[in-house]
């Protein structure tokens, strides 16, 4: 395989600022369309990351998706959840993509599943979330002879208002089991926001993690209010949809919306870097980070801004 030009790991580690994305998965997304998204954001991000079916319907596995976007050499950030498959498949699902490269992953307990769900499906849960960290990181703490196989660890963080003397103990105990970073739902309220990161760092947090807040360029008011309904825990104010849904060019407002979020959450104490969801559209994300002066267009490649 190709070694990935660019990664997360090292981004995440030096002095910059790392920006992901995160592919846009139908229930049917072909191949070719993954490819097409992945091609479109390889320059202007340090990687792409790959969920394990977020919406309680099926999608292409994230471990096939991380073996092609690191054939491309495209640095992959599998997301798994416990909720869908026992210890032992996870541990396999982890030898797998130890086996063919991956140095980051995100590791959640996962949404619980709606009563009633049309798939007939039950979960799993056969791990927690920090059992899980543990579980990766013990293949890390194993003696190896090639060299730069540890995954970076990262888990799911739910943005709130904490209250103060907040002690934050369950994400301390995810950090003793080995988690890195922390990456949040979508986040476009940035009073909550920064009032979450004071929590953070008050509970000395910080410390122990670096940050990723995950953002969107939202084309539309009708796609944000579905990704609040069908995100858990997005936060989405509702003067964000009303200027959405007052423009007469919504998805050019969307990326202006998210370019400016991404400035101010950059400059936020305590945060490390960004997630963007890729909501049908990897030129708005492109264009959002672009126009967010963040990080330059690619050398000998036509920027993707939208007018």
């Amino acid at each position: 395989m190709q070694a990935p030009a660019k990664t997360f790991r090292n981004a995440l580690q030096g002095t910059g600022f790392p920006i992901t994305a995160e592919l846009f998965l139908a229930r049917r997304t072909t191949i070719d369309e993954v490819l097409e998204q992945a091609s479109l954001l390889q320059g202007y991000v340090d990687a792409i990351q790959v969920v394990d079916n977020p919406y309680n319907w099926p999608q292409i596995s994230p471990l096939a998706l991380a073996s092609l976007l690191i054939r491309q050499g495209i640095d992959a950030i599998p997301r798994l959840a416990c909720r869908d498959r026992n210890r032992i498949a996870l541990q396999s699902d982890l030898l797998g993509l130890r086996a063919m490269g991956v140095s980051s992953l995100v590791l959640v307990k996962g949404s619980p599943l709606p009563e009633g769900n049309d798939l007939k499906a039950k979960p799993v849960f056969d791990l927690s979330c920090p059992e899980f960290v543990a579980l990766a990181q013990a293949m890390n703490e194993e003696i190896r002879h090639d060299a730069g196989h540890e995954f970076v660890i990262g888990t799911g963080a739910t943005v709130f208002g904490p209250e103060p003397g907040w002690n934050a103990d369950y994400l301390l105990a995810r950090a003793m089991a080995g988690a890195r970073f922390l990456q949040t739902q979508p986040c476009f309220n940035l009073v909550l926001l920064r009032r979450y990161l004071q929590g953070l760092v008050q509970a000395k947090v910080t410390w122990k993690y670096s940050v990723i807040v995950t953002l969107a360029p939202l084309p539309s008011a009708n796609m944000a209010r579905w990704l609040a309904e069908n995100s858990r825990g997005t936060l989405i104010p509702d003067a964000l949809i009303e200027r959405l849904e007052n423009s007469t060019e919504p998805e050019q407002e969307g990326i202006e919306i998210c370019a400016g979020l991404m400035r101010e959450i950059a400059d936020i104490p305590g945060v490390s870097g960004i997630n963007l969801l890729t909501l049908g559209n990897p030129r708005a994300v492109t264009a959002s980070i672009t126009a967010s002066g963040l990080r330059s267009a690619p050398d000998k490649q036509e920027s993707h801004a939208i007018r």
